[in-house]
């Protein structure tokens, strides 16, 4: 999965179910950004995401796998 259909999975995740949801592309190193959900937050690195990558990200964020 690409970090584009990642974030969009999240963001609709939050839409429904009112989540705090922002991206912000230029905190991070690199090519990478970070997102916040609710109070947590996570960096996303801008490449192809394995699933047990999106897993963790999942999981740092405080969302369920049924996220995306």
């Amino acid at each position: 999965m690409k970090r584009d259909a990642f974030l969009r999975a999240v963001r609709r995740y939050c839409r429904k179910n009112g989540l705090y949801y922002d991206w912000q592309p230029g905190e991070g190193k690199g090519s990478h950004g970070t997102v916040y959900v609710g109070g947590r937050k996570t960096t996303v690195p801008d490449k192809d995401l394995p699933r047990f990558y999106i897993d963790d990200l999942l999981e740092q964020l405080g969302l369920g796998s049924d996220a995306v």
